[in-house]
């Protein structure tokens, strides 16, 4: 039985505030947490710190058991499989009770001396948040950019870094995504800059080394329902501005020799339109949804001649197959397929001398091509794992069809051994009668009679896709006899773009429901039964966990919410948030009735009801760009109010991160040990 800490929860002031549109009034008693600077807001997410911590103070020995053995698990002194670029072998590596990566070269030959790059290590001392992003090396390979986030904003600052001299430039670029590219000059590089107040990446930039004159504006995204960003194709040629949204896409390019010319539209956007764009030999590949190909086909066109109605199709669209990406190389066209929810990677000779794909063997896995950046190589590198199975980089010889693994994720501790484990895909039935697919692992022997504890977890947004992947975290849970499933909900792209496209906007719910299904389904089957069962999510995840706890409650024992999007409607009218429009094509306008009512309708916030609820950790970050702290921490406090029963109800804000928690590789472990240590105690688990 878990205990308590005697302590009364923290309960906040309320503060009556009108919120009104289309006639319809919201009270919200909690709207004054919005003030990141208040002493109010900042002590009373402190004592909810503190409470929470009281709470689970007798959990804290066996956190730090779960933190050393995770961390046992993992291989400290490690370092990535090498990538060859440009004349140099780049390699990160990871040392022995530090935290952060160390970026390293050598030329030509893995055989010659290590060059450092960068050890962010050092570059981290004295912070309590470091992130180092979009690194970029100049073509004469003498000088390499990169970005700095150090509060978890992604608000990075850009830098240079001779690679002669060692040192890093006066240049500093603030407010930026952190990524850049060069010109083929070495001396001009292209930037993204984000709107300081919603960080809407929208402004792209040209900056000369060396010169004081400041540098141009050359590119600004006037929709607010766009973002933009700016890369070099992989064959070096172009320098490409991207201009995305939901739903419709632009690309402008501009000859990577010619730097100080001006970009290009390659086709202007069409509301509805998707596609994106590689070079080769003369030509643009086009993968696109024209023409109603909601799966997506491969087209292309003369890089001369870049108009839409000529456009040819080079792989027709297919009613079951997602087309998801394709890799250009000198001699191999690959494409990235998904069918039936499964990962396909199909080799196709420019000649059609060839056409296969790789074969994989097993019900529930992932694969996907990795880091292939040299263009004239017969080498393609992929990524491999599943459930039961650590992942592994191969290399396989497109010519010759040859593999060979060139690194398998080691699980140190001695003890785990993938045979002890079994993994299963099985199905639900959806109210509306859609079979909704979810992956299983368990240890092997657990025997299905309702009493297993299980952590069912989904995303379900964005048509964002969570693979059946492998954890060794998620060990510690597996060996106390937890099942954990991974529920491919409508929202994300598992079984294709239609999957996606009826779990959003005005098909939203389908995502809650689908995922109750599951729930009953797994109860049905005795996997588990609600005394055992529990749910975890995060960001749009944790919005799924608000929905399913307002709609079905009685179902599970606790729940974990990180980092929840909760009070929909206000953030959605709300557009100085970062994300907000250009969220629109995701959600809805809630400017509009139609989507301001179905929005109400489901958001987590406003339909807290006063009847039971779930066991809850809910998690937030002050910092958080994506989902503003406020978000959790008012939802805990109406629920606080609400709640007809003594169930546990934490908030644990990270102070000092954003969306995506600490920034080192054991901080965040111990995030996962806390987590776990929260179910496991719930099921009276102690060690």
């Amino acid at each position: 039985m878990t205990k308590s800490s005697g302590i009364n929860p923290p309960i906040a002031k309320k503060i009556p505030h009108k919120l009104e549109k289309h006639g319809d009034v919201r009270v919200d008693n909690y709207f004054w947490m919005k003030d990141r600077t208040h002493p109010e807001v900042l002590n009373y997410l402190k004592d909810e710190n503190a409470y929470c911590d009281a709470e689970m103070e007798h959990t804290k020995a066996f956190q730090k058991s779960l933190f050393e053995e995770m961390k046992a698990r993992i291989k400290e002194d490690d370092s990535s499989v090498p990538y060859k670029y440009n004349g140099y072998w780049y390699i990160t590596k990871f040392e022995k009770g530090k935290d952060y990566p160390i970026y390293t070269r050598k030329k030509e030959s893995l055989d010659n001396p290590e060059e450092l790059l960068f050890d962010c290590n050092k570059m981290a001392e004295g912070l309590s948040y470091f992130k180092l992003v979009g690194i970029s090396v100049s073509p004469d390979n003498k000088r390499i950019s990169f970005g700095i986030d150090t509060t978890g904003r992604r608000q990075y600052t850009i830098q240079i870094k001779n690679l002669i001299t060692d040192e890093i430039q006066e240049d500093k670029i603030e407010n930026t995504t952190g990524s850049s590219t060069w010109a083929n000059d070495n001396e001009t590089l292209f930037y993204t800059k984000k709107d300081p107040i919603t960080l809407r990446a929208y402004q792209i930039f040209r900056h000369k080394l060396g010169t004081n004159v400041e540098d141009e504006l050359i590119f600004q995204e006037g929709d607010e329902t766009f973002g933009a960003t700016v890369y070099k194709s992989k064959s070096r040629k172009y320098i490409i501005i991207a201009c995305y949204s939901t739903l419709t896409n632009e690309y402008h390019v501009l000859n990577a020799d010619n730097p100080n010319g001006k970009f290009e539209v390659f086709q202007p956007r069409v509301r509805g339109l998707e596609y994106s764009i590689s070079h080769y030999d003369g030509h643009f590949y086009i993968l696109t949804n024209k023409d109603k190909a909601t799966n997506f086909k491969l087209m292309k066109c003369s890089e001369n001649d870049r108009t839409i109605d000529k456009w040819q199709e080079v792989i027709p669209h297919r009613e079951e197959v997602l087309l998801e990406d394709i890799d250009i190389f000198k001699n191999y066209l690959v494409i990235s397929e998904r069918d039936n929810g499964l990962n396909k990677i199909r080799i196709k000779h420019w000649d059609n001398s060839q056409d296969y794909y790789l074969p994989f063997d097993n019900e529930t896995y992932t694969a996907y091509t990795t880091t292939n950046v040299e263009f004239d190589t017969e080498s393609l590198r992929y990524a491999y794992n599943a459930l039961t199975t650590p992942a592994s980089v191969i290399e396989f010889n497109m010519k010759i069809q040859t593999k060979k693994v060139l690194k398998e994720q080691e699980v140190l501790g001695g003890n785990f051994n993938k045979d002890n484990y079994v993994s299963e895909r099985i199905w639900a039935t959806a109210e509306d009668g859609t079979k909704i697919p979810m992956s299983v692992v368990y240890k092997k022997g657990i025997k299905k009679d309702g009493t297993n504890p299980l952590l069912q977890y989904a995303y379900g947004s964005y048509g964002s896709t969570v693979d059946p992947y492998f954890s060794t975290i998620r060990l510690s849970l597996l060996d106390r006899g937890f099942i954990y499933v991974i529920t491919h909900v409508r929202g994300g792209e598992y079984l294709g773009r239609q999957w996606y496209e009826d779990g959003k906007l005005l098909k939203k719910k389908n995502t809650f429901s689908d995922f109750v299904a599951c729930s009953i389904h797994l109860i049905k089957e005795r996997y588990t039964s609600s005394k055992h069962l529990y749910a975890m999510g995060g960001s749009a995840g944790g919005l799924l966990m608000g929905a399913i706890i307002n709609m079905a409650p009685e179902l599970y024992n606790g729940i974990i919410a990180a980092v929840p999007f909760v009070d929909v409607v206000t953030t959605m009218l709300d557009d100085s948030i970062p994300l907000t429009t250009g969220e629109y094509d995701e959600w809805g306008n809630p400017n509009d009735k139609l989507y301001y009512e179905y929005m109400k309708s489901y958001s987590p916030y406003d339909n807290i009801e006063a009847k039971d609820y779930p066991n809850m950790l809910v998690t937030a970050g002050l910092h958080d760009s994506q989902v503003q702290y406020w978000e959790p921490a008012k939802w805990v406090a109406k629920l606080r109010e609400m709640k007809t029963d003594t169930n546990k109800l934490y908030l644990k804000t990270n102070m000092d991160a954003g969306h995506g928690g600490a920034s080192g590789r054991f901080e965040s472990i111990k995030e996962d040990a806390e987590e776990y240590a929260f179910l496991l105690d719930l099921e009276g688990i102690s060690s």
